[in-house]
């Protein structure tokens, strides 16, 4: 058999009023860039934190002359001082160069991305490493959240501390007390250098801890869930809100005088979509996009276990970085009026047999990629469930199967349905599903052999790997499950796949298998992401700083990490009977 792959053991602000809802005014950032220290300011939970994001890539600042407090990026930690900020030690406090460290099973961040890639944009055109150090700001990047945490337990409320929330999640709370407490100590340490420092903008990464069960939102651990759409507007304006008052609360520390811009990403929950309503509500609040391109903690390893992949690889956390520094520079410093690619209109065509989908796209052309990521599909009766991502369903929740999807203009997707669309009926449109399609059925079982002290089952298939399914492999570990409902519902990861003689092997560790359900010979497979994804990005051409590391899975160390901008996810988009000229959000 012929190895693909092996698993191996080892996952500005700015201080004018320069942003508004028309454009925001570059020029107005000068005197903040020109300061000698700039604060980079990092809240949310798991994926904020760097759980389980080992081993680290990132083991030294590489010159780029960033700075984090002695202490670590992480600067909130559970015990004597979580609730008592200021009293933590002064020594723990001095600037140190910026590079991952680690904490029990807390790795990279993004913070070395962020940082080293905005710097990078600040310094494209200086090619001396003196030079690019004196002439721009060494930026400060600080985290003072934890995993699992809701907005109302990161923000002034505190709600970790109620006793209403159970005790094995309550920690001390303290989060929001701790990022104002680093803006002191940032301010005194600048200070006592005899140098400026002001915050150049927030960074916001939650949304999953407050997830509701039933697709709202829940707003705290002991009251009721707050169903669509109530729930969505719930947590835009509390989003809203949150960013209001960290900004004017650090501005009280810091100085300054105009709003603290706070970028986001795009979370896989329910709040996902609301943050991109608070983006569009708030001129303060940019949603640089989502992460699903990025590789999962599945392929982490870290104390003889692997992630959860829930969480980001060590290199999905730098790479991710590197986006939002690349986002966080067009708006902060070149002035760009930034939405990610997202759909502005889905309308039917005259025949009903196709829906047209129009996008806001950064960098056109629209590419529906089947290279990096592969084809997200599933198959069920005629024609596709879900193709590339997109589902069209009625108002009863039936699925119109897809014949195919094509790029009609550089801004605009056509996707065509097996049978027309009734008239009269409402659609709505859908992105972002796991399935990568199936890979045959299951011919053979056997013992595989033992992996650093882990027995492992082998799964024979008898036909050739799908080649439509190889980024699959570049990327690292994928899932594979029977489909099957109930009890008899069998998935494990895989972590090694080998071909020969027209057969494929698929390997997984025993101790992986989802409730010791086991597979069984003719069970179709079908294979999975750890994220829920999409085909469909932009053309962005913005080259980045860092490349793949070599953690040993697998096979893109040493490419540099592509920094296109891929479509929001979104559901329940609503699909008109004819077009409709919608204007681009914030314009």
């Amino acid at each position: 058999m012929k190895p693909l792959f092996l698993f191996v053991a080892v996952m500005v602000l700015s201080v004018t009023d320069c942003l508004s809802a028309e454009k925001p005014q570059p020029a107005s950032e000068q005197s903040l860039l020109q300061r000698d220290i700039v604060g980079l300011w990092l809240m949310g939970q798991s994926l904020c934190e760097g759980a389980e994001s080992l081993p680290v890539v990132t083991h030294s600042d590489a010159d780029w002359g960033n700075l984090m407090f002695q202490r670590g990026v992480r600067t909130w930690s559970y015990g004597k001082y979580c609730d008592k900020p200021h009293e933590r030690p002064a020594e723990q406090f001095s600037l140190v160069p910026l590079k991952a460290t680690v904490n029990g099973g807390l790795g990279e961040t993004i913070a070395n991305g962020l940082a080293d890639h905005l710097k990078f944009s600040l310094t494209a055109a200086q090619q001396d490493v003196n030079q690019r150090q004196k002439k721009t700001p060494h930026f400060l990047v600080t985290y003072a959240g934890q995993g699992g945490r809701m907005i109302d337990e990161l923000s002034s409320v505190d709600q970790s501390t109620d006793p209403r929330t159970p005790e094995s999640r309550q920690h001390g709370g303290g989060y929001y007390r701790t990022s104002l407490d680093d803006a002191r100590r940032a301010t005194a340490q600048a200070a006592a250098r005899g140098e400026t420092f002001g915050i150049a903008a927030l960074v916001w990464m939650q949304g999953e801890g407050n997830a509701g069960p039933t697709g709202g939102i829940n707003p705290s651990r002991w009251g009721q869930e707050i169903p669509r759409p109530a729930g969505l507007h719930w947590y835009r304006d509390r989003l809203i809100e949150f960013r209001k008052q960290w900004s004017h609360d650090l501005q009280k520390i810091t100085g300054q005088t105009a709003e603290i811009p706070l970028f986001t990403y795009q979370t896989l929950s329910t709040a996902g979509e609301a943050q991109l309503m608070a983006a569009d509500l708030d001129p303060h609040i940019t949603l640089v996009g989502p992460h699903y391109m990025v590789a999962s903690a599945l392929n982490s390893r870290y104390a003889g276990r692997y992630g959860d992949p829930i969480h980001l690889s060590a290199d999905g956390e730098r790479w991710f970085g590197e986006q939002v520094a690349k986002v966080m520079h067009r708006v902060l410093k070149l002035g760009e009026s930034w939405q990610p690619l997202r759909p502005l209109n889905a309308w039917v065509s005259q025949d009903r047999a196709s829906v047209l989908v129009d996008f806001h796209v950064p960098r056109p052309p629209l590419v529906l990629d089947e290279t990096f990521l592969p084809r997200e599909q599933l198959i069920r009766g005629e024609g596709y469930h879900s193709l590339y991502g997109f589902q069209v369903r009625s108002s009863t929740q039936a699925v119109s199967a897809i014949k195919a999807i094509e790029l009609e203009s550089p801004a605009r997707l056509r996707i065509q349905l097996v049978s027309p669309l009734e008239a009269g009926t409402q659609f709505t449109l859908s992105y972002g599903l796991p399935y990568a399609g199936e890979l045959g059925s299951i011919t053979q079982i056997r013992t595989g052999p033992v992996i650093e002290g882990q027995p492992t089952t082998e799964l024979i298939l008898n036909q050739k790997f799908n080649p439509q399914l190889k980024p699959l492999l570049a990327e690292g570990a994928f899932f594979v499950s029977n489909m099957q409902g109930g009890e008899a519902y069998a998935q494990a990861p895989i972590r090694h796949v080998a071909e020969g003689e027209g057969k494929t092997v698929l390997r997984f560790e025993n101790r992986e298998l989802r409730k010791n359900t086991p597979f069984e010979t003719g069970q179709t497979l079908t294979a999975y992401r750890g994220f829920s994804f999409g085909n469909l990005r932009d053309s962005d051409p913005e080259q980045a700083v860092y490349s793949f590391a070599d953690p040993g899975y697998g096979t893109r160390a040493g490419e540099p990490y592509p920094l296109w901008n891929w479509c929001v996810l979104f559901k329940q988009f609503p699909i008109s009977d004819q077009r409709e000229e919608k204007p681009s959000p914030k314009q």
